[in-house]
């Protein structure tokens, strides 16, 4: 089995807060996915490092047509469209219901097991991606 690329090895800082651990989450979003792990770490490298699309508001207002494309920059094109369509609606509820904070969810969440629990109820956001934040999550967390 491949190793596990971690926050660091992508120059996220988990311990710095909540825009550190929006684009922890958007990289375990891509890595979540059934597509290989450099591929997905270089469609967050172009989506948060390139285009600066870091916090809930940058991203969730990218259109459809540009998200498409940054991912297919990366070569993230099996599921791009889909791809794309999920990370706005996923920064749209989180902006909505949450104040475009992770750390709201944390706080509404009387444990670990209520926060996994919404987390998964983002659309596209599945036990895996739960499961890849929440390991690098849990340090600052819990």
């Amino acid at each position: 089995m491949a190793e596990e690329i971690g926050a660091t090895a992508l120059g996220v800082e988990i311990e710095k807060g909540e825009k550190e651990l929006f684009k922890w989450f958007i990289a375990s979003f891509l890595f979540g996915k059934r597509i290989q792990r450099d591929i997905a770490a270089e469609a967050y490298r172009i989506i948060v490092d390139k285009h600066g699309r870091d916090t809930p508001t940058k991203l969730g207002s990218c259109s459809r047509r540009a998200l498409v494309g940054m991912l297919g920059e990366a070569r993230y094109v099996r599921y791009d469209e889909s791809t794309a369509d999920r990370l706005i609606k996923l920064c749209e509820r989180l902006d909505r219901e949450y104040g475009g904070a992770l750390g709201a969810i944390r706080e509404r969440s009387e444990d670990r097991r209520e926060l996994e629990k919404r987390l998964a109820q983002f659309e596209g956001v599945g036990p895996k991606t739960v499961e890849i934040f929440m390991r690098e999550a849990q340090k600052v967390w819990f």
